[in-house]
């Protein structure tokens, strides 16, 4: 499969009736790459994402992944995991990765239980029983341990331990398919920044800075995390 973006949004419109959640945005997110997608709370960064994940449908617009337009054929190509724990608190960890394996051919089995190993996590207890930053740790492996062009993270450390940060995103960074791309929403930016390739700066439904994130850095002389701070600032 050829294709130059991983995600491509051409005058994308999103409205939940009288509010505009996206506002006619376009872009390019290169593939093979690490991407911050960064704004305040009600931003449209969840419903770029929900778009993306073919959750949502656009009310103006096009979006397309790995060169395909949203649909029943990009479910294969993109892994989604959403702010929030959706998986089931009745089920034990390892149902949960027999689930995860019968629903996506893409899925590995002996990638997820390598992490939940190094992550000291057993296999055997059940969701209901384990911590809020352990349940998303758990949906963080499931998501990683499918081999998918393309990665689409929201919040995936807002409720982890500072502690398991680093390994958290060493994760992301390296438990990734190689070639594919990771788009992160956060706002946790300074934990982020230094594995960022591309940056992409939402606000009130409009972009309002995309680019290399070294190349902004370069120009701007500030970093990532104080730009955000200027540009957001209440």
């Amino acid at each position: 499969m050829n294709y130059t973006f991983s995600l491509e949004c051409n005058n994308l419109t999103k409205k939940y009736g009288n509010k505009c959640a996206l506002d006619g945005i376009t872009l390019e997110v290169p593939a093979g790459s690490v991407v911050g997608l960064l704004g305040p709370n009600g931003s449209g960064k969840t419903t770029l994402l929900k778009l993306a994940a073919g959750l949502l449908q656009p009310t103006e617009g096009e979006i397309k992944a790995c060169g395909m337009p949203i649909g029943v054929q990009t479910k294969e190509l993109v892994a989604y995991q959403p702010d929030c724990v959706y998986l089931n608190d009745w089920m034990n960890v390892a149902q949960l990765v027999s689930m995860m394996a019968d629903f996506y051919r893409t899925f590995s089995i002996d990638k997820a239980y390598s992490m939940l190993e190094r992550l000291k996590i057993n296999r055997e207890d059940k969701l209901k029983s384990l911590s809020k930053g352990t349940k998303e740790k758990v949906q963080l492996i499931l998501t990683m341990s499918r081999n998918v062009p393309l990665y689409i993270l929201d919040e995936p450390i807002g409720g982890v331990d500072p502690a398991a940060r680093d390994y958290i995103l060493d994760t992301i960074i390296h438990g990734h398919a190689e070639g594919s791309t990771v788009l992160i929403s956060t706002h946790l930016i300074t934990d982020i920044e230094s594995v960022l390739n591309d940056i992409i700066f939402l606000k009130e439904g409009h972009i309002v800075r995309q680019g290399n994130a070294d190349r902004v850095r370069s120009e701007t002389g500030k970093t990532i995390d104080q730009l955000f701070r200027e540009e957001f600032k209440c």
